[in-house]
């Protein structure tokens, strides 16, 4: 299985089915207003975790498809995909509606895709929903989903053997308001002009961690996970 992070909370899945057919899934791709370039990808399976731009620009995904937009469970082509409902925010929702979390399962790995969580923790039903994970994509960046210390706190509650930080600050990122459901306003500030979301650095000091791997693309087999402990993986958008 090969990884490919193209920032914030987009990636693409490349699980091998057999010599000669590959799976290619992509996850949340961004509209260029967060000031990235939108890559255009290849995808037999498109997971939108919620309907914010910075998270279902479905256009630039190629192939038409199999598109998965909410809570769930799925089967196509032997990857089994669940869709676990969560909030974007810690007030139920209020503030910025739902998320959907994805778990997908191949090639005998199981990643959990974490999307905008804003929850101060997972609950019971969500963690037995999402179940034992082998890779964890989380958000890290605070301002709309959690800080990195409230991260370093899920990552214990779920116990992943590799964790990828996501939506973090990185070169060029620009954060734009979102509103409030019930007021209209902007659900933080007035404005976010030069306001950034937090880095990856925060995040490893809370896990510990001084040195971690960092790769551009990651390649990962069942026989290759760490036999204990959790291993931080920094993708190079």
């Amino acid at each position: 299985m090969q990884i490919i992070w193209y920032g914030h909370s987009f990636f693409q899945i490349l699980t091998q089915k057999s010599k000669k057919k590959t799976i290619k899934i992509a996850i949340d791709p961004f509209d260029e207003k967060i000031g990235l370039k939108p890559p255009l990808v290849e995808a037999d399976i498109l997971l939108i975790t919620h309907s914010h731009p910075d998270h279902n620009n479905a256009q630039t995904v190629k192939d038409s498809p199999f598109l998965i937009s909410g809570p769930g469970e799925y089967e196509i082509g032997g990857v089994f995909i669940k869709g676990v409902p969560a909030f974007h925010d810690d007030e139920g929702g209020k503030e910025r509606g739902e998320v959907t979390i994805y778990t997908i399962e191949s090639e005998d790995l199981k990643i959990c895709h974490l999307s905008d969580f804003g929850q101060k923790e997972l609950t019971e039903e969500q963690l037995e929903s999402i179940g034992d994970i082998d890779i964890l994509m989380i958000p890290i960046g605070g301002v709309y989903t959690i800080s990195a210390k409230e991260a370093a706190k899920i990552v214990s509650q779920i116990e992943p053997k590799i964790v990828i930080p996501m939506h973090y600050q990185i070169p060029k990122l620009k954060i734009h308001p979102v509103k409030s459901r019930e007021t209209g306003i902007s659900s933080k500030m007035k404005s976010f002009n030069g306001v950034k979301l937090e880095g990856v650095e925060g995040f490893l000091r809370a896990m510990g961690v001084k040195s971690p791997e960092v790769l551009k693309k990651f390649s990962i087999q069942e026989k290759s996970l760490p036999a204990e402990g959790t291993k931080i993986i920094i993708m190079k958008p």
